[in-house]
């Protein structure tokens, strides 16, 4: 099953929008776990938002709420103790992908920041960092709690033949796909155009008349370090295109700029910020070319032709994709696709879950039947590129009841996540008993999860 992060997942995702305030409250302090207070306002704030946003209330929210922020600082006390911190650079591509994603779904940055109580983007920015940055230090905390949960297959078995027939979990449906994708060509044209920009770029901060990160937040095409005058945060070469990497690895001098790299996202030009270890932190500007309808539809016509030839016997879809594919991705796996997302259930595997296939895919795949061959159509790739694909579906595995021979990865999964659950349970009970708390008069008369809150 998808894992589940204890309690905090809630108070995270209400913390990502925090709502404001209302001005004609006092606050208070309400409870004091440790030497940190959760305030009246911290509570009302999630609350108001949860509310706004249709999240169901699990009791009453003045009980729930609180007790789900003392968690959460119970371990963020023990994080501070065990020197546990959150990785920088991930909480600052967090942060820009959850602003954009909100800038776009509310309509503008000057909507945002209306809705936000009149707050400027930085300013929002900032607070989301401490908020992103709490929620990652708990997770690596409990992690460091849990430590490795090895389960043998008795384990699962022993699981399942405990549970009742109404209480076995449900598995949604799953696919294996294969595909062949074809990229449109850009013209050269067009690719010596983008470069001659980038050039121009370079030669501009060169002469000091503009700097690197002013035309990264005009002009690059990567719209979530751009919010940061193109700053990607500290990576290692692992989490970077190899190309870019051995470009960027290969800087010395914060004054200099890179030659134009290609990578499979498009061009850039790249500035080294810092150097820690087998990390840095840089700047690029990426610029993609855009392609052409007319492209896409040689693209189209192209893949046509290699439908025909497949549908005729004259190659195989295993040949086509291993050799013909520009998806380089699946090549060695004659076409079949494989699970990438590391949330997922189904992560390393071949299956996939409807919405977890790539944009624009699941609409065809829907209508398909096993062994069935899509004709050719437009769609995104992982590295957000417009591509011409046909897809062949393999197997299709209804929604069904979960049995211990079919769905033995699931199961294990599900065991996994409930002996976590007993684990970091039984170190909250723990830590209640050696943490200092006190809850206000009125806050008290509460149905919590853990008893270990009141302290007689």
């Amino acid at each position: 099953m998808r894992k589940k992060k204890l309690f905090i997942a809630i108070i995270s995702v209400c913390m990502t929008m925090p709502a404001i305030a209302q001005k004609n409250v006092i606050d208070e302090v309400i409870w004091v776990v440790g030497d940190e207070a959760i305030l009246r306002s911290d509570v009302e704030n999630h609350r108001l938002y949860m509310q706004n946003d249709g999240i169901r209330f699990e009791g009453d929210p003045y009980c729930f709420i609180p007790e789900q922020i003392a968690v959460q600082k119970l371990f963020l006390s023990q994080a501070k103790v065990d020197s546990v911190y959150a990785d920088e650079g991930n909480v600052l591509r967090y942060v820009d992908r959850w602003a954009n994603m909100t800038i776009n779904r509310i309509g503008s940055q000057e909507k945002f920041e209306e809705y936000m109580g009149g707050k400027k983007l930085s300013q929002i920015k900032e607070e989301q960092k401490i908020v992103v940055r709490d929620q990652q230090v708990v997770e690596e905390m409990q992690k460091k709690i849990v430590g490795d949960i090895k389960l043998t297959p008795s384990d699962v078995r022993k699981y399942f033949s405990q549970l009742s027939k109404d209480s076995l979990p449900m598995i949604p449906s799953t696919v294996e796909v294969e595909i062949i994708t074809m990229e449109p060509k850009i013209p050269i044209e067009d690719i010596d155009a983008i470069k001659a920009r980038l050039r121009e770029f370079t030669e501009q901060i060169n002469r000091g008349e503009r700097t690197f990160s002013t035309l990264a937040s005009v002009y690059s095409e990567d719209m979530a370090s751009a919010l940061r005058g193109g700053e990607t945060g500290f990576m290692s070469k692992m989490q970077m295109a190899p190309e870019y990497a051995n470009a960027a690895f290969n800087l010395n001098d914060p004054t200099r700029v890179s030659n134009i790299v290609e990578t499979e996202y498009g061009f850039h030009i790249i500035q080294l910020i810092e150097k820690r270890g087998d990390r840095m932190n840089s700047r690029h500007i990426l610029l993609r070319p855009k392609v052409s309808e007319q492209e896409i539809e040689k693209a189209v016509n192209r893949l046509d032709t290699l439908y025909a030839d497949i549908k005729a016997d004259k190659v195989t879809f295993a040949d086509a994709a291993t050799y013909i594919s520009a998806d380089k991705d699946t090549r060695n796996n004659k076409g079949l696709m494989v699970n990438q997302d590391q949330e997922s259930r189904n992560y390393g595997t071949s299956r996939f879950e409807m919405q977890e296939l790539p944009q624009g895919m699941g609409l065809v795949i829907d209508k398909m039947d096993v062994g069935e061959m899509s004709q050719p159509f437009r769609m995104r790739n992982h590295s957000d590129k417009d591509v011409v694909a046909i897809v062949r579906l393999k197997s299709r595995v209804k929604a069904h009841q979960a049995n211990v021979s079919d769905d033995y990865q699931a199961l294990k999964t599900l065991v996994e996540e409930r002996k976590r659950e007993e684990i970091l349970n039984e170190w909250i009970v723990s830590k209640q008993k050696t943490t200092f708390i006190r809850i206000a008069d009125g806050w008290r008369e509460c149905d919590f999860k853990y008893s270990g809150w009141i302290k007689e």
